[in-house]
């Protein structure tokens, strides 16, 4: 699903026009973003939570050359989600 069928869905679900609704979903997603990048973790109820985290320095090797090279320290997002989805997942690929 991309945005734009999943603004029409959405809009379709709330009753909103779709324009209002982009703005809406625009809106929620840079609060999350100014949020994440001062560090914050949040927490959506019944979705899961999203978090910072800082991935240290380590050393990686190229299979090829067998070089080794240092990778920096970078900030990762992380996400977790709560258990019902989890759970939703897990019997989907047991579907499969």
């Amino acid at each position: 699903m991309n945005n734009k069928e999943f603004i029409a869905q959405l809009a379709s679900k709330t009753g909103y026009t779709q324009a209002d609704t982009q703005q809406m979903v625009r809106t929620v997603v840079a609060e999350m973003g100014a949020h994440l990048e001062e560090g914050d973790t949040l927490q959506i109820n019944n979705f899961g939570t999203f978090e910072v985290k800082k991935r240290l320095e380590r050393i990686v090797v190229n299979p090829g050359t067998q070089q080794r090279m240092l990778v920096p320290p970078k900030l990762i997002l992380n996400f977790k989600p709560v258990a019902a989805i989890k759970e939703n997942l897990k019997k989907s690929q047991n579907e499969q």
